[in-house]
């Protein structure tokens, strides 16, 4: 039985939104993309992370909130349902950024907006080296984006990976991505996609060359 809701999530660069769109479209389902550039502190952030990431991050949560809520509401949608985030993707942001007090104050407001939400039936969690997300996001060329540096990518990459490979609340599927495009190399996205629409139970690693 196909998933009726799916949630690819991963660094910066590591191509979620180019699976997911892909994905939405061959399944006939609806698309749920992470509204990045309504972000108004964004630019910001990147200029001085340390004095514009709690106002940042909390506009990220509240939009994905009410994204996910006004899913809820609607009468009529396409399943299966693909999204580029995860609610548990706020965590990782506010680990990396935030101060410890922001953090307390952050994860009460995180906790209270989770509960009323829908868990996905499987996460793909994306990931790839850090030279590949650099060359990614310099190849794509956001603006809000130049100021990211190796080392600040390499540390939300360990967030990601302390999060992800001790993640056990829906079936996970972890694909490598340092190797593969999958605009390009269509077998492997056949694989990717073969394994979500049927991977039903606990974690398992998928690496594509």
């Amino acid at each position: 039985m196909q998933p009726k809701y799916i949630a690819i999530d991963g660094p910066i660069g590591v191509g979620t939104t180019t699976l997911v769109k892909r994905l939405a479209e061959e399944l006939r389902g609806t698309t749920i993309l992470e509204l990045v550039e309504a972000n108004p502190f964004l630019e910001e952030f990147y200029k001085d992370r340390k004095r514009n990431a709690f106002k940042t991050q909390l506009f990220f949560l509240l939009s994905r909130y009410q994204q996910q809520l006004e899913l809820k509401k609607q009468e009529e949608v396409r399943f299966p349902l693909v999204c580029d985030y995860t609610f548990a993707k706020d965590q990782i942001f506010a680990k990396v950024n935030l101060s410890a007090a922001e953090r307390e104050l952050y994860a009460k407001v995180h906790t209270l907006l989770n509960e009323q939400l829908p868990k996905p039936d499987i996460v793909v969690y994306l990931r790839a080296q850090s030279d590949v997300l650099m060359g990614r996001i310099k190849q794509r060329g956001f603006g809000y984006e130049k100021p990211i540096t190796v080392p600040y990518l390499e540390e939300v990459m360990e967030a990601y990976n302390t999060c992800f490979l001790n993640y056990n609340e829906t079936p996970l599927l972890i694909v490598d991505t340092t190797h593969t495009d999958f605009l390009k190399h269509h077998d492997q996205y056949e694989r990717v996609k073969n394994d979500i629409l049927n991977h039903r139970q606990g974690s398992k690693q998928l690496i594509l060359r």
